[in-house]
């Protein structure tokens, strides 16, 4: 049977610093450039949740659109949304949150809800010009 995915997009205003605490400040400064700013920084994030499987032909949906988006709402952007990823995250207490590990999280907490029969990719924008993809 034919696939399709189907998308939802959301955003999240979020802060964090990228740094080792391992590390001195001149080599977290080296590796991360300002993103090791002690005093943090913060993106206007974009995601993009992508769900493949085949159409129900009952429903004609992939995914019913407002469980999506309902989910990424409550597992996303409410814990995300205006936070400190560093500090409020739990996830990122000891975890760099960098894109590629932001973009990981967020579809491990999807993909605990999205039945097994559907591929998920999530797709992070961290500005216009530098995202990550992550998933099946």
């Amino acid at each position: 049977m034919s696939q399709v995915t189907v998308h939802r997009k959301a955003h999240f205003n979020a802060a964090h610093r990228l740094f080792k605490k391992e590390w001195s400040d001149q080599k977290n400064e080296e590796i991360f450039g300002k993103c090791s700013n002690p005093n943090y920084h913060g993106h206007n994030y974009e995601l993009i949740v992508a769900v493949t499987g085949a159409v129900d032909p009952e429903t004609g949906f992939v995914i019913d659109m407002k469980f999506l988006k309902d989910l990424i709402y409550e597992k996303i952007e409410k814990s995300f949304d205006h936070k400190n990823l560093n500090l409020e995250v739990e996830e990122f207490k000891e975890l760099n949150p960098t894109a590629e590990n932001i973009s990981i999280v967020i579809w491990n907490k999807l993909r605990k809800k999205i039945p097994s029969n559907l591929s998920l990719k999530v797709t992070l924008y961290e500005t216009p010009r530098n995202f990550v993809t992550y998933g099946e």
